[in-house]
């Protein structure tokens, strides 16, 4: 195990209470360090090949409490065979969640985020917490963190936000250095996460479920980290009950997804304890891939100098077959605001 602890872009140049001239501290991005560890790789006099897997990374809570700065950061690495299978992780930092997939879903969906309807969808749903100064929220699946900016600097709310993808939260991490907002990052996979009951006045997380095979197990644990009177509240992609087809079952197998339909999403929460209120929002869904579309379409020639015409192709592409699912009724967005009473 490898345990490293950095600061990363100094605010002050002061030591104590001794003022000095200059800095030698030399500082790196988030990037670098998970770069760097990546890359390590050895073998053994029998051949078995290993290196470093990420354990986890994230901001130094207390840091981030008392002085509301995120610049010092710990990460855990542990040592496995090469072969060993860390598959879903890998494929979100290679394919989904790569750094090029990463900064073309944010000219999209906007700066800072990587999810459906971007700033504007985060202002409508966000309204509905009524978040009050010092709650406390954990969003789940959060990206490059620019929900988690928003609900800190408007609602000055504490915000712990995790998600799985190295690449997401080490981003997240370097521009939420100097923010000044009471915000954490931590890339962990939420379904072995555990957290003291009654932790949280919030549970928020968009489109990111649909990653989760157990929900049931990790509704049960929303529920106990919650505090009497907390909310859930989620957006996902769902389907229309019965089976879906062939086009939208490969879709499904190729993201590695879990979707249900409404009312087994609704059974789920219930099951976990929660008293629930659903909403299916698959109108406003396409109506925003369809603003979304018009957007990229205006932006095509700087879009393709900054990545390329296949890039241009794909994201065009997949847009408009959500889109035409969506309006068919096959592919859904759905809304579930669970409160635990």
């Amino acid at each position: 195990m490898v345990v490293i602890y950095s600061s990363e872009n100094p605010v002050s140049t002061n030591l104590g209470d001794s003022k000095r001239n200059y800095n030698p501290t030399h500082y790196r991005e988030p990037r670098f360090y998970t770069k760097v560890f990546k890359q390590c790789h050895m073998s053994d006099i029998s051949g078995n090949s290993f290196e470093l897997s990420l354990v986890g990374c994230k901001c130094i809570g207390a840091y981030v409490r008392n002085k509301k700065n995120q610049n010092q950061i710990c990460w855990i690495w542990q040592k496995v065979r090469s072969h060993d299978d860390r598959g879903f992780q890998k494929f979100l930092d290679r394919v989904e969640y790569s750094e090029k997939s990463i900064l073309r879903y944010e000219r999209v969906y906007g700066h800072g985020f990587i999810s459906t309807g971007g700033l504007e969808t985060t202002k409508e749903l966000v309204a509905k917490l009524e978040l009050k100064p010092g709650q406390k929220v954990l969003d789940v699946g959060c990206g490059v963190g620019g929900g988690d900016f928003y609900m800190a600097e408007n609602f000055d709310v504490e915000v712990v936000g995790v998600d799985l993808s190295i690449n997401v939260i080490s981003r997240a991490i370097e521009r939420a250095i100097g923010l000044k907002y009471t915000v954490e990052f931590d890339c962990a996979d939420c379904s072995k996460k555990t957290y003291p009951e009654k932790t949280y006045d919030v549970i928020y997380t968009r489109d990111a479920m649909l990653y989760i095979k157990d929900k049931p197990t990790l509704f049960r644990s929303f529920f106990k980290w919650l505090k009497p009177g907390g909310q859930l509240l989620i957006t996902d992609y769902c389907k229309s009950a019965g089976s879906p087809s062939s086009e939208f079952a490969e879709y499904i197998k190729e993201g590695g997804y879990y979707i249900h339909d409404m009312k087994e999403y609704e059974q789920m929460l219930e099951n976990a304890g929660f008293d629930v209120i659903v909403e299916d929002r698959t109108d406003q869904f396409v109506k925003t891939l369809q603003q979304e579309l018009i957007t990229l379409e205006s932006q095509k020639d700087d879009f393709i100098s900054d990545f390329s015409n296949d890039d241009y192709d794909e994201i065009v592409e997949r847009w408009k077959a959500k889109q035409i699912r969506g309006e068919r009724g096959e592919q859904k967005w759905g809304l579930f605001i669970a409160k635990k009473i």
